[in-house]
């Protein structure tokens, strides 16, 4: 027997876990919209080169790479082909990769069609990613990003705009979040005070840890790589800093006075702070000074978003990258977007029973096929319920009423319509109500439909 198993870190989706997707897609997609985004979509995967040095070395070993097509050992030297020599094998025999998020794609995107783009350039793009990563509750090695992202402006109005998207969304899935935000700048000003600041991304690589590890192991973590006790001494009081945002901000003044880039963060972030006032967004809005998103790209203000009530990682990130599309030729270009975790967004609805009944929505009625002339009969008016709006299935043998009637049961139909002779004669339709099993007569008139057509879309 041959093995029907799948990869770890990926799934198969039934028709309902499909249509809860979908929902979750067709929820953002909408907001999107809403706000001037336009869609893109780019391959599955890209070169090599494009990818690696892009996401830290972290994110480089968690590279999906492609082996090339042919005899792809044919011109390798034979000392590569042991296990010290890994790294350098893997360069000589893949020159392409899966694409381990979207943004960077999307960089890319943007340097090559350059001349076709109007900046700013807002697009939005749903499409799955691939990361080597080791499976774990809400951690897939395949899932689906749902990314916006502004390019070609600096204005931290389009911060303020993605922090409304983020808002609206939720709260059109009813889901209650918390939205952290940090600046990176803030990050570098403190590396700075520590004397570290060629270790920025091993400092924030770190403390990024700091939700799930804790403060004594993001200590250990640093000691192992290089830190000193004077300089966790410095780190540690400004992990831990209480109050508001605002008083947070105020506090860091006096700790980063003399860092200018950390001057330029804490301005950005209370700029950021003020439009979120004047724009009427309600939604918990705090500064983390733990959140680093250890990403290497980001340059600016880093947002993260936690679902309250459950324990998973962020549903919901990103941030102000203004140095990315340069290193694909294109300077000084400023960006700043934000990616949906579709995968993790189902895994609360689920947990905290957030799915609406629309989202389970399939078949609305189904007609029973009680011979030929009745099925005949029965397409016509399938055809004209379809034309209304309506998901209609007309079964496709004349089986026994007790086995169709089963089949509309296990899928969840909830009314099936019986049409025999008489009812042919008569112009009307028995219709049974699965949920109650009881069955009500109506005429076929045009008013009747109406009524039918209600009563349908209620369930």
């Amino acid at each position: 027997m041959s093995n029907t198993s799948i990869p770890k870190g990926t799934r198969d989706f039934s028709p309902l876990e499909t249509a809860r997707r979908n929902y979750i897609f067709d929820s953002i997609r909408e907001v999107y919209k809403l706000f001037g985004f336009v869609q893109i979509e780019t391959p599955a995967m890209e070169q090599l080169d494009t990818l690696t040095g892009k996401y830290g070395d972290e994110g480089d070993k968690l590279l999906f790479r492609i082996l090339n097509s042919g005899n792809f050992l044919r011109d390798v030297p034979k000392d590569l082909l042991n296990d010290d020599a890994a790294a350098a094998l893997s360069s000589r025999i893949c020159e392409k990769g899966l694409r381990y998020d979207l943004t960077v794609p999307f960089a890319r995107y943007v340097v090559q069609h350059r001349n076709e783009i109007t900046f700013p350039f807002k697009r939005f793009q749903i499409q799955p990613v691939w990361r080597a990563d080791r499976p774990q509750k809400g951690r897939y090695r395949e899932f689906y990003q749902c990314d916006a992202d502004v390019i070609g402006s600096s204005s931290l109005l389009n911060e303020t705009e993605l922090l409304q998207i983020i808002e609206k969304v939720f709260s059109k899935l009813n889901i209650d979040v918390t939205v952290k935000i940090n600046n990176r700048k803030i990050l570098a000003g403190i590396a700075e005070i520590m004397n570290m600041s060629e270790h920025l991304t091993e400092l924030t690589v770190a403390i990024d840890k700091t939700e799930k590890i804790g403060l004594n192991s993001v200590k250990d973590e640093l000691k192992s790589r290089g830190f000193t006790e004077n300089q966790w001494q410095i780190l540690e009081p400004i992990l831990i800093l209480n109050g508001s945002s605002n008083e947070k901000l105020t506090k860091l003044d006096l700790i980063l006075h003399n860092s200018k880039i950390a001057a330029e963060g804490l301005n950005e972030t209370r700029k950021l702070f003020s439009y979120v006032a004047s724009a009427g967004i309600k939604v918990k809005i705090e500064l983390d000074l733990a959140l680093a998103r250890g990403l290497n790209y980001y340059t600016g203000a880093i947002i993260e978003v936690k679902a309250n009530g459950v324990e998973i990682g962020s549903i919901c990130g990103g941030g102000r990258y203004d140095n990315l599309t340069g290193i694909f030729g294109l300077k000084n270009i400023s960006g700043v977007g934000i990616s949906f975790g579709a995968d993790r967004i189902y895994d609360v609805l689920t947990a905290l029973e957030l799915f609406p009944k629309s989202a389970d929505a399939g078949t609305q009625i189904m007609f029973a096929n009680m011979g030929e002339e009745e099925e005949i009969h029965c397409l016509n008016i399938a055809n004209a319920l379809r034309m209304d709006g309506v998901a209609v299935e007309l079964y496709p043998e004349n089986a026994k009423l007790k086995k169709q009637l089963e089949y509309a049961d296990k899928k969840g139909i909830p009314f099936v319509a019986i049409i025999g002779g008489d009812e042919i004669k008569s112009r009307s339709a028995m219709i049974r109500n699965m949920r109650n099993r009881e069955q009500t007569p109506i005429e076929l008139t045009a008013e009747a439909r109406n009524q039918l057509i209600s009563i349908i879309s209620t369930v």
